[in-house]
């Protein structure tokens, strides 16, 4: 068992599984931000314009069975898997993000829209995370 002491000397905990750790008087802040702008950029969008909300009121389209051409399923699930993983320290993605993930199988364009919208409200809040 390690005694306070020993903690102390090892000094202020920065990362923990991935998470950025910010300790002060009002609090510990975890957040994923190095990774946000990360994914971001992993996508080309980091000069696209950011949204305020990650999904829109009305996904009119937003379905199996949804029409219009398919994507690349590879980089679709690259793009909910990268999301998902960031859905750790942003419960406000989650949401959005779990509505996309169904439809992995056979994307639409609507859903990479969609998608991409989720990114780009990440671009413009990645600072966002826990305390």
């Amino acid at each position: 068992m390690t005694s306070e002491f020993e903690m102390s000397m090892m000094g202020e905990l920065n990362y923990f599984l991935g998470l950025q750790v910010k300790q002060s008087k009002d609090g510990i802040h975890l957040s994923q931000t190095k990774y946000a702008k990360e994914l971001v950029k992993k996508f080309g969008l980091e000069s696209a314009k950011d949204f305020d909300t990650p999904m829109g009121t009305s996904n009119k389209g937003l379905g199996m069975n949804s029409e219009g051409q398919s994507v690349d399923e590879k980089q679709y699930r690259s793009m909910i898997g990268s999301l998902l993983y960031l859905t750790a320290s942003r419960p406000d993605i989650a949401f959005s993000v779990g509505i996309c993930a169904r439809y992995q199988a056979n994307p639409k364009e609507v859903h990479l829209k969609a998608v991409k919208r989720i990114i780009r409200y990440v671009k413009g809040t990645t600072e966002y995370g826990l305390w």
